[in-house]
């Protein structure tokens, strides 16, 4: 039964897979990375997270659509070659051509407040990143 499980599992995971990389929400460009559009919380957004975590706006967290709750990635900025590692806490984007909304804390430290919308890549990173790649 084991074999079955396993072979379910990577079949949901080359579906998902598939579903992303078909819609235009983000590109696989090596293990466990992907590159998509970033946008960012406003300065006037409050309020719980999906995760049930109060958003704090000086916290690295993020909101992405399907990863665990406590999955960290490391976004890029392939343009400026700025980096920060956020913790998934919230769901979306809701919104069909980004794959991930930042909190306020991350945007700046990628610069991004004036550019608004910003293309990057991300990794996931630390202990969940297996787990959260064979999903």
């Amino acid at each position: 039964m084991g074999g079955a499980v396993k072979g379910w599992r990577f079949g949901l995971a080359v579906g998902l897979a598939c579903a992303l990389l078909g819609s235009g929400l983000a590109r696989a460009t090596g293990p466990k990375t992907f590159s998509g559009h970033a946008a960012y919380y406003s300065k006037d957004h409050e309020g719980t997270t999906a995760s049930g975590a109060r958003y704090d706006p000086k916290k690295f967290t993020c909101a992405h659509r399907t990863l665990p709750f406590g999955t960290r990635r490391r976004v890029s900025d392939p343009r400026t070659h700025r980096s920060v590692v956020v913790t998934v806490n919230d769901r979306g984007p809701f919104d069909k051509g980004r794959m991930i909304d930042l909190s306020l804390a991350a945007a700046k430290a990628l610069n991004m407040l004036g550019r608004g919308v910003i293309k990057v890549t991300a990794t996931i990173e630390g202990p969940r990143a297996e787990r959260a790649a064979a999903r």
